[in-house]
């Protein structure tokens, strides 16, 4: 640990350390396992080779220059660069709370660019860190193998007290307010527990989409198409007199499903959560087809056909190039009109587009490309999370422009908002919505400037509404 550099830039120990010294370095090497141990804890894969590397590496660095010491650990401790932003949080979490409490977190280096978007990290292990780091040296070695505790078990521990201090408590009732509470809540504004019980809750959903009639048939006991060959095998036991009669009816089959999900920086709070939801239908349904784009368009459905979600969603996050850049939509679609919808628009597919509208490209070729994309498909739904809000109207111009060739817009910024999406996908039949676009100009100019609310825009010959 104790090393100075020599002129050819080599660097060597010095000779035998001091007693104080002997103790300082105990010290760090201890806080070094004790900072290995919580980001193995965050999900961060670090063992104990990693951490044998890193007191080896120290030998060879000035550990008092504050930015060579933030060097050193993340590229001994860091394997994955979409882990760096957790790596960050917690560098600055333990190594800066005690020390420098009240100053700005933008003293370390690399948290500059990530300060307005840190992780939010549990209530409950933010407390069990405090406590753990504001602990005596004596103390802190004995609360080690506490802290492996699962926090399920600790949740229990809680709610039992709670259940004993008052005898009229209902469990039944507090779980399901909670969920409630957590089905109404935005996606914005969830905590780190919170977005791991949403996560739970959207593997539990279960979707149904709307049959399609094929041109085949099968047989029935009831139908409305005579079965020639079965009549013939039938009949001839009566010397091919027609005693008997058997029936064909219609086939159905599900419809496919094309998802288009927005990922760029205006959707960075809600593309991870959206990209769980999109795994879950695509491991719930039959023939969905998966698209992710920000500046460009990327087809995920292989990555999403893994049955971990957060395999697959790291898998996506290696494979998009332009992940939280900037938005055009026009030239999205136009590429996906031109390479897929041949593809996967066939037999009566339904398009979701999911984004917030925001767009940096020409007006003109989003027009042309979303004229093109709802003749092509059977029903085109955008969801868009901004519509949660009651206020929320469509000023953006890539928001204008699509809302006429635009099937059903709805919002997509809690839990019970994709529940209703479920509802409607279920209940899509053959028959098609109305489709006027001069008429939803006018409506969505009317509602752009405030002259009429998400919930009364209403375009003739579409009888449904808008949900709030």
């Amino acid at each position: 640990m104790n090393a100075l550099p020599q002129e050819n830039g080599d660097y060597f120990a010095l000779d035998p350390l001091k007693p104080l010294e002997l103790e300082r370095g105990e010290r760090l090497l201890y806080r070094l396992t004790e900072f290995g141990r919580i980001l193995w804890e965050v999900g961060i894969d670090v063992g104990p080779r990693k951490m044998l590397d890193l007191a080896e590496t120290l030998n060879y660095v000035d550990i008092t220059n504050k930015e060579d010491f933030y060097t050193t650990l993340k590229c001994s401790l860091l394997a994955k660069h979409e882990q760096e932003a957790v790596f960050d949080q917690m560098y600055l979490y333990y190594w800066y709370m005690r020390n420098q409490i009240g100053k700005k977190k933008a003293d370390a280096p690399g948290a500059a660019k990530r300060d307005e978007k840190q992780m939010r990290l549990p209530p409950s292990e933010r407390k069990r860190l405090a406590e753990h780091l504001n602990a005596p040296q004596e103390q802190r070695k004995d609360l080690r193998p506490e802290m492996r505790d699962s926090e399920r078990r600790r949740r229990a521990d809680e709610r039992s007290d709670e259940e004993m201090e008052d005898d009229t408590s209902t469990p039944q009732g507090l779980a399901y307010s909670a969920i409630e509470a957590l089905r109404k809540k935005d996606f914005e504004s969830f905590t780190w527990d919170e977005v791991q019980d949403a996560k739970k809750l959207m593997a539990e959903m279960r979707w149904h989409l709307g049959m399609r009639p094929t041109r085949r048939k099968r047989p029935a006991r009831r139908g409305s198409y005579p079965d020639m060959r079965r009549i013939v095998r039938r009949n001839l036991k009566y010397g091919a007199e027609l005693l008997e009669l058997t029936w064909r009816e219609t086939k159905f089959k599900p419809r496919p499903l094309v998802i288009i999900c927005d990922i760029s920086g205006s959707m960075s709070l809600y593309s991870r959560l959206l990209l769980h939801f999109i795994h879950t239908i695509s491991n719930g349904l039959l023939n969905v087809e998966a698209f992710v784009f920000g500046t460009r368009l990327t087809r995920i459905t292989r990555q999403l056909r893994k049955r971990d979600v957060d395999d697959a969603v790291r898998d996506v996050s290696k494979s998009v190039q332009d992940w939280s850049g900037g938005t055009r939509i026009g030239d999205a679609l136009h590429f996906f009109n031109q390479k897929w919808a041949k593809r996967v628009l066939g037999r009566g597919a339904v398009v979701l587009i999911i984004s917030d509208g925001w767009d940096r490209g020409d007006a003109s070729t989003l027009e042309v490309e979303m004229d093109r994309l709802q003749h092509s498909c059977h029903r085109l739904i955008w969801l868009n999370p901004l519509l949660g809000s009651p206020d929320y109207r469509p000023l953006t111009i890539g928001m204008k422009t699509a809302l006429p060739y635009i099937d059903n817009f709805l919002p997509a910024h809690n839990l019970d908002s994709l529940i209703n999406l479920g509802n409607l996908l279920a209940t899509i039949d053959d028959s098609r919505p109305a489709r006027n676009a001069v008429a939803r100009r006018k409506a969505v100019a009317a509602w752009s400037k405030g002259y009429s609310s998400q919930r009364n825009y209403h375009v003739p010959g579409q009888p449904q509404e808008l949900p709030s």
